[in-house]
């Protein structure tokens, strides 16, 4: 009795017609969201989603790369090139992208805490549950300790052996009222064997014989040991990252069904507003009208897509974040040490993908279109319907020629023969910029004194709401500057722009003195008043004349940075090298 208990493999119990008829009012943590049956060998996705082996087994591949060929001999290479191929199926909970192992769904990690939820859906809802020992009768309790299930007869025998009288035997009626069922992980190489150990080189829970001999080399310890580094990984990821997503995420959708609901309720205003208007005309305003109506349809349709979008994005991120907290929450929370340490593996790798996982932008500063730009302007011109001029259009901006703004200093003075401009910045009545072009734009320079003297100008659109304005006026004088958009003068039009004549340039040199720039030149010259005596015909310092400061000698400014006096005539360098001189 005593090996046959021992030996006894690990199975979940089996789910009868009738409990599977049942299993949309059981727990759904213990059902198969393919088959919609009790779990059969579940076994946990990469994505945290757990079916069963054959369900998975049964998904159509979504992807099959090769990992590099594998020569066999005769048939053997396409067995063997096909083991070696990388498979992907999509999850049929979250539709994310999943590889399977090469051994199949044998190979990915089972999931106890579902095997656990099933034992206890069993005893709820008084399925079959037979006895773990003799296979025969049907159980009548549990051992705590071994973590058996037993009928009547093999509960006697139980309580007999030396080995297991002081074994707690609980009844199924109070297994049921606990609520909670743990079962240990057993091994799958060694029966009966619990996993008690981890293998630190290996990342792996094992047993005691697992220890002694396929890891007799490596260093294995309680699983009591590790139990805390490992889970405090697992909920440092969910409290410190995914939590906080999580709270965001839940934010964020929540404003964008709010906007839903925000637009629709504008579109409708809108619509109602346009109505109104509509019925004062006959049957060409009747026609404009359905015109409206179907644009502003387009408009809902626009953005009614674009907040679709953003919250079946929030809705998937918010799915994919919410399982993997609540699924490692339940393995924190209620899963044993082995447990825990089973599914690690797969939960980390989950948990470290949906924490470097970028949104972008979905969360925090999400600010979805909430309709508000939406409006009627009834005042606007719409062309001809039907022969008959109509007005009124649906925009969610329009220009204010009252809001315009011109900018620039080449709107107010400018110079011959340069290229001066200015930039016309379209705003709509609340002052804010217009985000596309296409405006009627039309700029006028005349001067203000000759007759028929114009300056064409250039109109660029920058397709953002503005408009460069360039222009080259060839001669000097007072200018009338017409800026208009939809013939209306913007705000300050027309402007006065002044162009001054063509700058001159400095003929001579910044200096001190002719004295010195000349090396003591008696010839040189300079266009101060100063002068020395003893024949010198430029200036010096402290002679009678001089600035007192640097200035250029061909016209005595002070000012480095600024033109040549009119009255300046340049003289020509004379022969000996001297500096270059002026007369007044």
């Amino acid at each position: 009795m005593e090996e046959s208990e021992q030996n006894k493999p690990q199975t979940e119990p089996a789910a009868g017609p009738e409990l599977e008829q049942k299993c949309a009012s059981v727990n759904p943590r213990a059902v198969c969201g393919v088959c919609r049956r009790l779990f059969r060998d579940p076994r946990i996705l990469p994505c945290l989603h757990t079916f069963c082996s054959d369900c998975i087994a049964q998904l159509e591949p979504f992807s099959v790369t090769s990992r590099g060929r594998r020569d066999g001999p005769d048939g053997a290479e396409a067995t063997a090139n096909r083991a070696a191929a990388r498979v992907t199926v999509l999850c049929p909970d979250c539709d994310s992208e999943v590889d399977i192992p090469q051994a199949g769904p044998g190979g990915l990690s089972p999931d106890h805490l579902a095997l656990d939820d099933v034992f206890l859906e069993t005893l709820v809802s008084n399925g079959p549950l037979g006895c773990d020992l003799c296979g025969e009768g049907s159980a009548a309790g549990r051992c705590e300790v071994c973590s058996v299930s037993l009928c009547e007869f093999c509960s006697q025998a139980h309580r007999r052996q030396k080995r297991t009288a002081s074994h707690g035997l609980v009844g199924l009626e109070e297994l049921k009222a606990r609520g909670r069922l743990c079962r240990p992980v057993l091994c799958s190489l060694h029966a009966g064997q619990e996993l008690g150990l981890f293998c630190q080189a290996c990342d792996l829970p094992v047993c005691v014989e697992c220890a002694a001999t396929l890891h007799r080399d490596h260093r294995c310890c309680p699983t009591r040991d590790v139990i805390d580094r490992h889970g405090d990984r697992i909920r440092e990821l969910v409290s410190r990252d995914l939590r906080p997503r999580l709270e965001s995420l839940e934010e964020s959708l929540q404003m964008v069904e709010n906007c839903q609901e925000t637009v629709q309720a504008r579109v409708e205003a809108t619509a109602n507003e346009i109505r109104a208007f509509a019925r004062g005309y006959a049957s060409a305003v009747e026609a404009h009208c359905v015109s409206l109506l179907r644009h502003l349809e387009e408009l809902r349709i626009q953005r009614r897509n674009h907040l679709h979008l953003q919250r079946v994005q929030l809705q998937q991120a918010l799915v994919d974040v919410r399982s993997a907290v609540e699924f490692s929450e339940r393995l924190l929370g209620s899963g044993s040490d082995a447990e825990i340490l089973s599914a690690k593996g797969v939960t980390l790798r989950r948990l470290s993908s949906l924490a470097d996982r970028s949104y972008d932008g979905l969360t925090g500063a999400v600010a979805p279109d909430d309709g508000s730009s939406i409006c009627f302007m009834p005042r606007e011109a719409a062309g001809e319907v039907e022969g008959f001029p109509v007005v009124g259009v649906i925009s969610t901006k329009t220009v204010d020629v009252s809001s315009c703004t011109v900018e620039g200093t080449g709107l107010w003075q400018g110079r011959e023969g340069e290229q001066g401009g200015f930039t016309l910045a379209c705003r709509d009545s609340a002052g804010e910029q217009m985000a596309r072009g296409g405006e009627h734009v039309v700029v006028s320079i005349v001067h203000k004194e000759r007759k028929g003297c114009s300056v064409e100008a250039s109109v660029t659109d920058n397709k953002d709401g503005t408009y460069r304005v360039l222009f080259t006026p060839e001669e000097a004088g007072a200018y009338s500057v017409w800026v208009c958009v939809k013939a209306q003068h913007v705000k300050g039009s027309p402007f006065v722009l002044n162009v001054k004549r063509k700058l001159r340039q400095h003929g001579g040199t910044f200096h001190c003195c002719s004295f010195c720039s000349s090396g003591g030149a008696k010839e040189a010259r300079c266009g101060c008043p100063g002068s020395m005596p003893g024949g010198f015909k430029g200036c010096g310092h402290g002679h009678k004349g001089h600035p007192g400061k640097p200035h250029w000698s061909c016209c005595g400014s002070t000012v480095e940075t600024s033109e040549c006096l009119p009255q300046c005539v340049l003289d020509a360098v004379s022969p000996g090298g001297h500096l270059q001189t002026v007369e007044l």
